[in-house]
């Protein structure tokens, strides 16, 4: 992996896997911080509708983290990323066992994010997730 990719991942994945153990917590604040608020920025989540802006972005984040509750695992599976310049990416699995809406479940969402360097710091500008072809649906809508 070229070292710029290896510095970004250094930098980024353990804030982002914070940020994440954090919302599927109830607490949007991480996730949000780790964001760009400046478009832009968009979400295309698993159970929600394409949303752009940050006030769009931003207000489903807090929707999601009102829904879950318990993380008792999350990891986040890296597959392939790229960094250059300042625009980087991931693409990978997301593993969670989690309770929505007081619902314990377990599911795998694919995830590709894009990120932006701003004043020195990596952004989220974009995430997509997905369930997997193979990942039954799951009972409770969830967000991403």
């Amino acid at each position: 992996m070229p070292a710029p990719t290896e510095a970004f991942l250094a930098d980024v994945l353990p804030r982002q896997t914070a940020a994440e153990r954090a919302i599927h917590n109830g607490d949007a604040g991480p996730r949000s911080e780790l964001w760009s608020h400046a478009d832009p920025v968009s979400l295309f989540g698993a159970w929600l509708p394409l949303r752009t802006g940050w006030a769009d972005v931003g207000a489903a984040f807090k929707r999601v983290a009102a829904q879950f509750s318990d993380s008792r695992d999350y990891r986040f599976e890296v597959v392939a990323a790229g960094a250059s310049g300042d625009l980087a990416y991931t693409i990978g699995f997301e593993h969670n066992t989690v309770s929505v809406n007081g619902k314990p479940t377990t599911y795998t969402l694919r995830v590709t994010h894009v990120y932006r360097r701003e004043d020195g710091e990596w952004k989220i500008v974009h995430r997509h997730g997905d369930r997997p072809p193979d990942e039954p649906p799951p009972d409770a809508e969830l967000a991403s």
